[in-house]
């Protein structure tokens, strides 16, 4: 599956905050790329532009081209509920993302690598498609076959439980999606709302 291969520091420099994760050249360099970054002054984007902005933002955070994007959208649309807090939930369900989530991976593309390189398995079997969507009761585990690899054993056992929608066993390697996270439990700063807007049109 295609995915963003570009520069990550200054597509986060373009969007004013660290969307992959921690950043020590972001924090240097806090201001917009390119030669007048310092210096150039803000333009007030039009409604549309700033709808499109957040949706490349929710783009690159979670590592999605367009049109995976859109299919998440629409699957989102057929859900119960709010559909910008679903679409949200339906990328936090992304197995990649919930490899990141657990701590087994410092980034999200690092948890990509993990599942490309069939280091994962989901209730017993080895999936390398990093966006399969995880269903609540799902279990993740590393594949006995890695269990020995250095750095992998290292980064599980480190791994801690940080979010109340996941849970992990450090010793078993192992964890569990537990449940859809609720909008409030969802750190990143995301405005689904404008998403839902965008595609509205």
């Amino acid at each position: 599956m295609a995915r963003y291969t570009g520069p990550t520091t200054k597509k986060s420099r373009s969007f004013g905050e660290s969307i992959f994760g921690y950043d020590k050249s972001f924090d240097k360099r806090k201001y917009a790329p390119g030669q007048h970054g310092q210096s150039r002054k803000k333009k007030s984007l039009s409604e549309y532009g700033v709808q499109l902005k957040e949706k490349q933002k929710a783009k690159y955070t979670y590592g999605v081209l367009e049109r995976q994007f859109r299919k998440t959208f629409e699957a989102a649309t057929r859900r119960h509920g709010v559909t910008g807090e679903a679409l949200l939930q339906l990328l936090e369900a992304r197995l990649d993302n919930t490899v990141y989530r657990l701590g087994i991976a410092p980034t999200r593309r690092g948890a990509r690598q993990l599942v490309n390189h069939k280091h994962i398995e989901v209730n017993g079997a080895v999936c390398s498609t990093p966006s399969a969507s995880l269903r609540p009761g799902d279990v993740i585990t590393i594949r006995e076959k890695s269990k020995d690899i250095e750095w992998l054993k290292e980064a599980a056992s480190t791994a801690s439980r940080k979010f109340s929608w996941l849970e992990w066993n450090p010793t078993q390697m192992k964890g569990v999606f537990v449940s859809y996270p609720e909008r409030d439990q969802i750190p990143e700063t995301i405005k689904e709302q404008l998403i839902v807007e965008l595609y509205s049109k």
